[in-house]
């Protein structure tokens, strides 16, 4: 039997536990990627507060730091406002601006947005029980230089894939050899049976990368092929199949 006080510490984690289950962020930005091109001098990106109370943004962009602040960055960007009140149910534009710091014009180089959302005060008692938290969103900025070969579409289909050995087992190689970044989610390998491999991931300009296939027992048939889905400029899923190189 639980005592009085161990109930109550039951309830109060459980309580706590279901908040944190049910608690999202209210302000939301449009869209999942930003494709900024390098002849434009700024663009826009749209924040919109779908919660019931007003929000207080703060936004930055970093080099791919996930534990970077705004004041630690040193990504070539200019975003203002820097920190914007949202009310309910209202939107928030931000202009991004690249400062002409020395990116590649050979490839696409990529950035992170931040958007961190601050909690309000609590300004009566109902609110101080409440549980408030944090929320920080971030997503892909693709700077892409104008003039590249070929397009960020056909890069998909240009990633080779082959099955090399890695330790004790196997594991799928990606190669891209376009100038573009391609990312990549639901990665499969099929040969008669599919070995979903529960990795997700993106693969650079000219970068090679490994995901382990833990199922994979032996080297695969010629038959064999790598399914996945790509993520397009617009966020959409590009199912995709490709054979393997030997």
């Amino acid at each position: 039997m639980f005592s009085p006080t161990s109930l109550r510490c039951l309830c109060a984690a459980a309580l706590v536990a279901l908040v944190c289950a049910q608690a999202k962020a209210s302000v939301v930005i449009t869209g999942t990627r930003l494709v900024y091109p390098s002849d434009q001098k700024e663009i826009t990106v749209q924040l919109n507060n779908n919660g019931a109370r007003p929000a207080l943004v703060q936004s930055w962009v970093d080099s791919g730091d996930v534990q970077s602040t705004p004041t630690q960055s040193t990504a070539p960007f200019v975003l203002t406002p820097p920190v914007a009140r949202i009310d309910p149910g209202k939107g928030q534009s931000l202009r991004l601006m690249y400062t002409g710091a020395n990116a590649s014009t050979q490839k696409e180089t990529v950035y992170w947005l931040n958007v961190l959302e601050i909690p309000p005060k609590a300004e009566t008692e109902s609110d101080m029980n409440l549980l408030q938290m944090a929320f920080r969103s971030r997503i892909k900025i693709f700077y892409r230089p104008v003039g590249l070969e070929g397009s960020a579409t056909d890069a998909i289909k240009q990633v080779q894939w082959k099955v090399v050995a890695e330790g004790a087992g196997y594991a799928l190689q990606a190669f891209n050899p376009s100038a573009f970044h391609v990312s990549l989610v639901k990665l499969a390998l099929v040969d008669g049976s599919r070995n979903d491999m529960g990795a997700d991931g993106m693969v650079g300009p000219g970068e090679t990368r490994r995901f382990a296939v833990p199922t994979l027992k032996g080297k695969p048939s010629a038959a064999a092929r790598v399914e996945f889905e790509a993520i397009n400029d617009y966020g959409a899923l590009v199912p995709t199949q490709q054979p393997l190189k030997p």
